[in-house]
């Protein structure tokens, strides 16, 4: 489904973001974007929605190479948008409309669905938003806008998902319902967090990003999470001493620690 090779790309002005990634996904997977903040995985999620283009190396979904060029393209680009949809990690970049509703049914209006409206209030009651269908979207709650913005992406039906922090402002229930929905929706999807109890119940698949955006591991995402000396190396478990005892003579070690996700086990 998607095929990136030696993908490269730094914004202006700053270090390299990715440094030649390649990768592939095959419909109907699961895959977590594991990395620290600042390693590349909110870049390399826009890149997948062709938000941005690679400075070097390929990008091709479903076969077909996807450039800005392809994506001025009417027929293409309308397949692309409506398959391919992007959530991102901070919400209120993709709010703008008036009412709840009206963002819901934004995409599918756009696409030409005659059933916007109803998708607007299917999915609005499927992730507890349908008192505030006539609510303004910027007077809702961090965690309102976040089911929001996921809303409005769900209700195009597409087939690939990519999901920025998606639980970052979601209360339990809310997290629960999405993980559930992830695992049980057919769709493919990818997910980025730094958060590893949350990554062991999003996906079976991890990609591992590093310091200066480059790829340290495509696996089996257990395998990731048991490999100390892997995630160390990707800033997502630290190293610091303990004092054991309260005088001077205190005995004193050090060991990395990964502490929400041990804390969950």
């Amino acid at each position: 489904m998607i095929e990136l090779n030696g993908i490269r790309y730094a914004w202006p002005d700053a270090p390299t973001v990715l440094d030649g990634v390649s990768l592939s996904v095959r419909e109907g997977e699961k895959l977590v974007l594991l990395g620290a903040n600042g390693s590349g995985k909110s870049t390399l999620l826009k890149l997948m929605n062709g938000l941005i283009a690679p400075q070097t190396g390929s990008y091709s979904y479903c076969g077909e190479a996807v450039t800005p060029a392809r994506l001025k393209q009417g027929a293409f680009a309308r397949r692309f948008r409506s398959e391919v949809v992007l959530l991102f990690q901070h919400p209120e970049a993709m709010l703008f409309n008036p009412t709840v509703r009206d963002e819901i049914a934004y995409g599918p209006r756009q696409l030409g669905l005659p059933d916007a409206v109803a998708r607007a209030e299917h999915w609005a009651a499927a992730l507890g938003l349908a008192p505030l269908l006539d609510a303004q979207p910027f007077s809702l709650s961090g965690g309102q806008k976040q089911k929001l913005a996921l809303a409005a992406i769900l209700a195009l039906e597409p087939r690939l998902l990519l999901l920025d922090e998606p639980v970052a402002s979601l209360d339990p229930r809310a997290s629960g319902w999405l993980v559930d929905f992830l695992l049980d929706c057919g769709k493919t999807v990818v997910t980025s967090t730094h958060n590893l109890s949350m990554a062991s119940e999003l996906g079976e698949r991890a990609f591992v990003l590093g310091e200066g955006g480059r790829l340290l591991f495509d696996g089996p995402l257990q395998d990731a999470l048991r490999d100390r000396a892997l995630l160390e190396a990707a800033n997502l478990v630290h190293r610091h001493r303990h004092r054991h005892g309260g005088d001077t003579h205190a005995y004193m070690h050090a060991h990395t620690h990964s502490h929400d996700w041990e804390s969950s086990r």
